[in-house]
């Protein structure tokens, strides 16, 4: 089952009196339960499609199916319930909030959510701390964390919705390696107990050893895919 489909799709930036052309038509399909890797130099138009899959961003021209919902076509609002009900977000500087704990964070998702009781949101947050391994931490600003606990906060904060898709934009670049590493093992070990579709954008080359599917972009077009 495709939890992705994109066709021709083109994204235009303005840039004083001249365009630049971020993606110059892409064609991309991405099964369900996969984990991808986007994989190219800075600028080559990855954040930008991890943005416009994510409804962060509008495309330009094409179409943008996500979740069998076309994207492009979509008021605000739906667009909106899409993020918040479908896909979970994993930034590479973090972007939890600095007033909230650990606990406060993965809960607040569920609660945009409106539809799970209190007791409800503290059980679901609580399970998805543990499986993340900061029990320990659960009253802990991210101030007061590592870089990566903080990325583990993200990822569970990504996860505890259930989404169909986690978007992973650059989530090792802030990280040492041997910490990027263990980031990558949990996201992979989610991704095989949880069947969640994980997408990364990355210019790491060793983020390829975690990946089913592997998309190289290059001036906003795909250069090769190997994608089962």
């Amino acid at each position: 089952m495709k939890i992705i489909e994109i066709c021709g799709l083109t994204k235009d930036y303005p840039l004083g009196t001249t365009t630049v052309h971020a993606l110059r038509g892409i064609n991309l399909c991405i099964e369900k339960g996969h984990l991808m890797s986007i994989i190219g130099p800075s600028g080559s138009g990855k954040t930008t499609l991890l943005n416009i899959i994510g409804c962060i961003d509008h495309a330009t021209q094409g179409s943008v199916k996500v979740a069998g919902q076309e994207i492009t076509k979509m008021g605000d609002r739906a667009v909106t319930d899409l993020r918040l009900h479908h896909i979970g977000f994993i930034f590479q500087t973090f972007n939890l909030i600095p007033v909230l704990n650990t606990l406060e964070n993965v809960e607040f998702p569920l609660l945009l959510m409106k539809k799970f009781t209190k007791g409800e949101v503290r059980k679901k947050a609580e399970q998805f701390i543990d499986e993340v391994g900061l029990r320990e931490h659960m009253k802990h600003k991210p101030a007061e964390l590592s870089g990566g606990q903080r990325q583990r906060v993200a990822i569970a904060r990504a996860l505890v919705t259930n989404p169909d898709i986690v978007l992973a934009d650059e989530p090792t670049a802030n990280l040492d390696s041997v910490t990027g590493a263990q980031i990558l093992d949990l996201m992979k070990e989610m991704n095989n107990k949880e069947k969640t579709t994980f997408i990364f954008s990355t210019h790491d080359p060793n983020v390829l050893k975690y990946a089913k599917d592997i998309v190289k972009i290059k001036d906003g077009l795909i250069e090769e895919a190997s994608v089962s």
